[in-house]
């Protein structure tokens, strides 16, 4: 692999924010390294210390576990705390010498863990970014953040039209008797939709802020999958482990999301030449001023 692919988009003592099970904490980066000696763990790792942590909990983690220190991602860690730690106070019974209030405070309290060990018992869909793929996002990163370049909007092949062409692929392979279209349709509804709530909120990087606010004014009706193309859609590849985690999906289901979800990556890394933006597009000065950038 070229070293180009190997880069490492955080730095050592970087603050960060880190996932650790269910919830996000404040991490510093100690290390980084890419690791290619196990099959099992590729790729980007860091050497994170969660802040207030002992050094014990010191550990390595893989790239798709950090995220970057920013207003976006640390309202999102606020969400997941909000989420999973509400209601503490509400399950601790009143001072009362009432028997029948305390038992529902105890009743309370062991609903409350069974809920957080349900959660992780969950199964989890672990995808497996092919390397092409982890070096698109490292170059994505780049053009954006250090080079303060965007990608052409409205895209000429949209996120629509990559599942449309995906699916034509499907049906070319394996007939329109093997291929089960409805179910193929239902995770594409489930894509566009994590797609349209995710991008505001969790894909974008800062310097892309106006011009989402630009393309959202220009095409108040038009849905945001069918403006943004490849580029964009990558990036909630690397999200989707977290966010199927808060859903009520069973084993299987999330075994067959999976699967499908595995195969549309692949998919995009044969086509990802035609599929993705090679040069992207100098940002005007005009656009430069608005977004506070130097």
């Amino acid at each position: 692999m070229s070293e180009e692919v190997k880069k490492l988009i955080f730095e050592e003592n970087e603050k960060v924010l880190c996932y650790h099970g269910p919830l996000i904490y404040e991490a510093k980066i100690l290390e980084s390294k890419w690791m290619d000696e196990d099959p099992e763990l590729t790729g980007p790792h860091y050497y994170v210390h969660y802040k207030g942590w002992k050094r014990s909990w010191d550990e390595w983690v893989p790239e798709t576990r950090v995220l970057r220190w920013c207003e976006d991602n640390i309202k999102m860690q606020s969400r997941l705390k909000s989420l999973y730690r509400t209601k503490q106070s509400s399950t601790k019974s009143t001072c009362s010498s009432d028997n029948e209030s305390n038992s529902l405070g105890k009743r309370r309290r062991e609903a409350k863990s069974e809920k957080e060990e349900d959660y992780l018992n969950k199964p989890e869909v672990k995808l497996d970014i092919p390397e092409t793929l982890k070096g698109q996002l490292v170059d994505d990163w780049e053009s954006v953040t250090k080079n303060q370049q965007l990608v052409s909007l409205p895209r000429q092949i949209t996120i629509n039209e990559l599942l449309a062409r995906y699916k034509r692929f499907k049906k070319e392979k394996k007939g329109n008797r093997e291929l089960n279209e409805d179910l193929l349709e239902e995770v594409f509804d489930g894509l566009r939709i994590y797609f349209n709530k995710a991008l505001g909120t969790m894909l974008l990087y800062r310097f892309e802020r106006h011009q989402y606010a630009d393309i959202r004014r220009q095409n108040p009706d038009k849905d945001l999958v069918d403006i943004y193309g490849a580029e964009h859609f990558l990036r909630l590849f690397v999200q989707i482990p977290s966010l199927i985690a808060h859903t009520n999906m069973d084993s299987d289901a999330v075994h067959v999301l999976n699967d499908y979800l595995s195969d549309i990556l692949r998919f995009m890394q044969k086509q990802q030449k035609h599929l993705f933006q090679t040069e992207y597009e100098n940002a005007p000065p005009g656009y430069l001023a608005l977004s506070g950038a130097n």
